[in-house]
């Protein structure tokens, strides 16, 4: 890299020349993570091969806090930052929460973060990666209050102590059809596992499993978030219901993308299943 290419402006132009529709706010970011020029010219090229930024820097923010991100990882969106404000509205101080399909421990650590350290945190995932990532993350915000963070499939990776106790719910199961993930942004479609996109056929493949099991883990009054497209909610709310739960679905109205929230309910006296 010549020493035009290693100033700011130099930077910018090759990443816009790459593509890139936020050029000056990413090579500032860069500028301030690489440790020297060699690491710095190596992020550029990743970069502007079509990385995403924040495995290339190791982190992505979320919800005002830092997130450790490996490549391969889902990258916690922003628009999920909704799920988070809704889930911290229905909980107490004290709330007992379950965070399945973690990938790095997002929703799970927002949530307790703006909770306070009594909630005991519990997060799932099925990918390696993504619990080494939620694990670290975890960690890095201890309140010391109990928790952890379990690798395997739903709540076959959840203690059984856990059954009847869970206030909150948090699912951002992947959501997206089979046959649209070639649509997706290459970003996520070549770089994050596909275990963290693909839905099944109509997406709701995984929600189908949560939202069945879930009565059973609930406690009284405990609350179910999933967060799904605005054409999948009537099915994901119908499945609720069906499931013995109070539904209802919740839309930010700020968001351009329409981020839509499925919320269920178990009541207070117990299910006849």
């Amino acid at each position: 890299m010549t020493e035009s290419e290693q100033t700011e402006s130099g930077i910018v132009q090759r990443l816009r020349a790459g593509g890139s529709v936020f050029a000056e706010e990413e090579a500032a970011l860069l500028l301030a993570e690489a440790r020297d020029p060699a690491e710095l010219d190596a992020m550029v090229v990743r970069r502007v091969a079509g990385d995403p930024l924040e495995q290339i820097v190791g982190w992505a923010e979320f919800d005002g806090l830092r997130f450790v991100v490996e490549p391969g990882v889902f990258v916690p969106r922003h628009r999920t930052e909704f799920l988070v404000r809704q889930a911290v509205a229905l909980a107490s101080p004290d709330a007992v929460i379950l965070d399945l399909c973690c990938g790095v421990g997002a929703l799970g650590v927002a949530v307790r973060s703006r909770l306070g350290g009594a909630v005991e945190l519990h997060a799932a995932d099925v990918d390696p990666a993504a619990v080494r990532c939620a694990r670290a993350n975890v960690a890095r915000t201890d309140t010391g209050a109990p928790g952890g963070v379990h690798e395997g499939d739903l709540f076959d990776a959840v203690p059984d102590t856990l059954r009847g106790r869970v206030d909150l719910l948090l699912a951002n199961a992947p959501y997206v059809p089979t046959a649209d993930i070639a649509l997706l942004p290459p970003e996520a479609r070549e770089h994050e596992n596909r275990v963290a996109l693909d839905g099944g056929d109509d997406g709701l493949v995984l929600h189908r499993r949560i939202i069945t099991g879930a009565p059973s883990w609930l406690a009284p009054g405990g609350r179910m978030l999933i967060e799904v497209s605005e054409e999948q909610a009537p099915v994901a709310a119908s499945l609720m219901a069906d499931a013995g739960l109070w539904v209802q679905t919740v839309t930010d109205a700020d968001d351009d993308d329409v981020t839509t929230l499925v919320i269920g309910t178990r009541p207070r006296w117990k299910l006849e299943r």
